[in-house]
């Protein structure tokens, strides 16, 4: 039998793999109870029944390759962002299109920088195109953005911004931004990593501040791409679409790299369409900041620390192995997110759901936390 590896690269057999959060059927089995999935910061609306009705609409032409380019829902991103369509590209999924940019960007030597617990597939898609990445250390929870600009160097030709964070929860406000901009040579990419944006969004009216000007920075031709994905406000996890927007010519490398066919015909049927429900997204991020502080007063008031979030998760550190903690949740009936694998070992995502779930989880939580303080 051949060694196989000794056929892969070496940057390949030390690859670590995403570990994804436990899905809700493997949980019910394991557990044998009814669970409220709170992990994956997914929307607990679903998607709008008009995505639905659209891909339902066009299952019988599921025997026909999807359009490569994705040229209608291109065309609609373009208008509704205020740029042109050979700004934007659209992939199965931001993450899909993270591996992407670190293959076009990155190779053995080459380096890549963002903070440490943040997104973790940041390290994965790194490592996969032979290069490095630099953590830096965090400052309150979020991006240390001068450590992130000091860490740069001759061979960095990425920075990797997720705002809001995943998995704190913390944002960068537009003016730190700009001043963090000021500073990065014309040779690094900054990829502005806007998942949770509708959720930033609304967080930000209602506390007076502006979020992000990450669109200006495309159409001023900065060294700036911003990905957004249809997974989080808009309820289409499961279908994977996602886009960025960035100088076209950059724009026009990563196409070259995606996989053929990549997105679709379901997928980009049920973007179209959620992208004309607003009233639906609205629901989803409505709730999202009336049940956030419900959660995090919840969580505080049983002493725990929980922080301010911009996104539709909250983050809270237990002092304690989170991993024995969601194990015992999950007998309760909920599913939530420990944070081992981003190097926070006592520190829990719970993701926010309706405000039936959310009180199922703070009972759940209350019940849990007090039976470890018995003993």
């Amino acid at each position: 039998m051949s060694d196989f590896s000794k056929l892969v690269p070496d940057h390949v057999r030390k690859l670590g793999g995403y570990i994804p959060g436990k899905s809700l059927r493997q949980a019910q089995k394991e557990s044998r109870v009814t669970c409220i999935k709170m992990a994956s910061n997914e929307t607990p609306y679903g998607p709008s029944p008009r995505a639905v009705q659209a891909m339902q609409a066009v299952l019988a032409d599921c025997n026909l390759y999807p359009d490569n380019d994705a040229s209608e829902l291109r065309q609609k991103l373009a208008e509704r962002h205020q740029v042109a369509p050979d700004q934007v590209v659209v992939t199965a999924g931001s993450s899909s299109l993270l591996g992407i940019i670190a293959r076009a960007l990155l190779s053995p030597g080459l380096n890549g920088v963002t903070s440490e617990r943040s997104f973790i597939v940041y390290p994965i898609v790194t490592q996969a195109a032979g290069g490095q990445l630099i953590t830096v250390p965090m400052q309150n929870d979020g991006f240390d953005l001068d450590g992130v600009a000091a860490a740069i160097n001759s061979n960095t030709r990425i920075v990797f911004l997720a705002n809001p964070n995943n998995p704190t929860g913390t944002v960068v406000t537009a003016d730190p931004l700009d001043r963090f901009l000021a500073k990065v040579p014309q040779n690094v990419i900054v990829i502005l990593d806007e998942a949770y944006s509708d959720f930033a969004q609304r967080f930000a009216e209602l506390r007076g501040v502006e979020y992000s000007r990450s669109l200006g920075y495309v159409r001023q031709g900065r060294n700036v791409v911003v990905l957004r994905t249809f997974s989080k406000a808009h309820g289409l996890a499961g279908v994977r679409v996602g886009y960025g927007i960035g100088p076209a010519e950059l724009m026009a490398y990563f196409a070259r790299l995606r996989t053929t066919f990549s997105v679709s015909v379901p997928a980009q049927a049920a973007a179209l369409a959620a992208l004309e429900d607003g009233a639906h997204t609205r629901r989803a991020v409505e709730n999202n900041a009336e049940q956030s502080q419900r959660l995090i007063d919840g969580i505080s008031q049983l002493g725990y620390r929980a922080v301010p979030t911009w996104a539709n998760f909250v983050y809270c550190e237990l002092g304690e192995d989170a991993a024995a903690v969601a194990k015992r949740l999950q007998a309760e009936g909920i599913i939530i997110r420990a944070l081992g694998p981003w190097g926070a070992p006592t520190a829990i995502r719970v993701t926010i759901g309706t405000p039936e779930q959310n009180g199922v989880f703070l009972n759940a939580f209350k019940k849990v936390m007090e039976q470890v303080a018995v003993k």
